[in-house]
């Protein structure tokens, strides 16, 4: 018997203004839907804390060595579902939940200033959206220099590229919890199609750098 696929999602929880962390919701309404018979998806919730991603991205991806890591936040600017192409090393100032950031802003001591994910962020956005669903989304290539970038990242570092970013509105600024869960089965299930995560497996380290302007 083929062995399932196995995806990781995870949500946020509760920070600042956002009592309720519609990352996380959404995150537990797709585990409600599921990805269909071929994918073993795994959520988690993560704390809104530079030293717990830390302690927490590491053991994820060496215990569950998944094909993908799907990281979902919460953007109070956010109108529409926002697929992140990339995450950051550098200015993390804003405090985390524990009135903490790290002494030297950024994630990884000499790590590359951006890291790319291997998958395609505006191929799956048209895929999406060619699909019919009823949910606006878009791409971006600036995750916010918060917890939310800061996981991206490292998500990003550890898993060579293998990794993904959304982020969702509010609840009710527009979508309920039942769209976002929606909106995040349809695009994860378009990200699980893409060859770029089937030649990984094997390949050689990605760690791609952007060479987009900052």
């Amino acid at each position: 018997m083929a062995t399932k696929n196995k995806v990781i999602v995870t949500g946020f929880e509760p920070f600042g203004e956002h009592t309720v962390n519609s990352s996380w919701v959404a995150v537990q309404e797709l585990e409600r839907l599921g990805l269909g018979e071929e994918i073993d998806l795994h959520v988690c919730e993560v704390p809104v804390e530079y030293q717990a991603v830390q302690n927490l991205l590491p053991s994820m991806w060496k215990e569950h060595q998944p094909q993908l890591v799907v990281h979902v936040g919460v953007s109070g600017l956010a109108k529409k579902v926002t697929l992140e192409q990339c995450g950051h090393n550098k200015g993390y100032k804003r405090l985390d939940n524990c009135n903490f950031c790290p002494a030297s802003s950024c994630c990884m001591e000499n790590g590359p200033d951006c890291i790319s994910s291997v998958l395609d962020m505006e191929t799956v956005c048209k895929r999406v959206r060619e699909s019919g669903i009823d949910v606006a989304v878009t791409v971006s290539k600036d995750a916010g220099r918060y917890l939310c970038d800061y996981t991206y990242y490292t998500s990003l570092y550890l898993g060579q590229g293998r990794s993904a970013f959304i982020h969702v509105p509010p609840l009710g600024k527009p979508y309920s919890s039942q769209d976002l869960g929606r909106a995040l089965q349809a695009i994860v299930q378009e990200m699980m199609k893409l060859p770029e995560l089937k030649n990984t497996e094997e390949g050689p380290e990605h760690n791609e750098h952007c060479n987009h302007t900052h």
